[in-house]
């Protein structure tokens, strides 16, 4: 398991940190334990429970839905853009099957993108620069001026 941490960031690289995964459960946990301790010296102004919260959905949602017939990992990077703190999470699934989904009261599952749909300033979808798949979310006003 790897993760590297950028801790000077700077207009040339606004990148804060980033972590490598494994596509196996234990790594939704892993993800949220690192982002609280690599986020906290930045202290941001926005939720970092959202943050965690919103995270764990992504990377859940990577696990899941990953799909490479080469052994493949999940990359998940966070940025300070400005005022507003981006995290991405790639896997090397395709990005017409990342989809907000209405789930039915019963069902057990199809919540992940409506809770960052809600929860975020805005998310998107689409190819990542590693292959695959990135998802994002963006928090506005992370870093207040």
């Amino acid at each position: 398991m790897g993760y590297t941490i950028d801790r000077y960031p700077s207009a040339d690289s606004p990148r804060l940190g980033a972590m490598t995964l494994h596509p196996v459960a234990e790594s939704v946990p892993r993800a949220r334990r690192w982002f609280r301790k690599f986020i906290a010296p930045y202290n941001p102004a926005c939720s970092v429970d959202d943050c965690v919260l919103m995270l764990s959905e992504l990377v859940t949602n990577a696990v899941v839905y990953g799909r490479s017939d080469d052994p493949w990992i999940v990359r998940v990077e966070w940025f300070r853009e400005g005022a507003s703190l981006r995290v991405d999470v790639h896997n090397p699934g395709y990005p017409a099957n990342v989809r907000l989904r209405r789930p039915e009261a019963n069902d057990a599952h199809g919540r992940g993108l409506l809770l960052v749909d809600s929860v975020a300033e805005s998310w998107r979808c689409g190819p990542s620069r590693f292959g695959g798949t990135v998802v994002s979310f963006v928090m506005a006003d992370a870093w207040p001026d």
